[in-house]
């Protein structure tokens, strides 16, 4: 997050939904990991497309790339506005070990990705 994006917040229950980036007369959107999601576009459509994206791609899977170069299934477990928080999707077994891992906002592709 930069000091010039404007945060945008859920109207319902004041969550943070994301931050619009002032960029020449319009904003840019940017979601909870740091991903652009719009092109430049003016305030009323940068605040619906925050509103219509929501928080439900928090709940996906995605795979994150180790230090070895490969992948392993993740989930989100905690996103602040630095930091985002993972965990090893262990498909619900009560007695595997918590593994969590770390990773500055905004996330690169080649580093977090979407579960395909």
């Amino acid at each position: 997050m930069e000091a010039d994006w404007i945060e945008h917040r859920r109207s319902g229950d004041g969550e943070l939904l994301g931050w619009m980036k002032p960029v020449g007369d319009g904003f840019v959107v940017v979601d909870l990991l740091g991903r652009t999601r719009t092109q430049a576009v003016d305030w009323l459509t940068a605040e619906e497309s925050l509103d219509a994206l929501g928080l439900s791609y928090l709940a996906d899977s995605y795979e994150l790339r180790l230090d070895d170069g490969s992948w392993l299934k993740v989930r989100i477990a905690e996103v602040s506005p630095t930091m985002i928080r993972l965990q090893k999707d262990d498909w619900g077994n009560s007695s595997a070990t918590e593994l969590y891992y770390s990773t500055h906002i905004p996330v690169s592709p080649d580093t977090l990705r979407p579960l395909a």
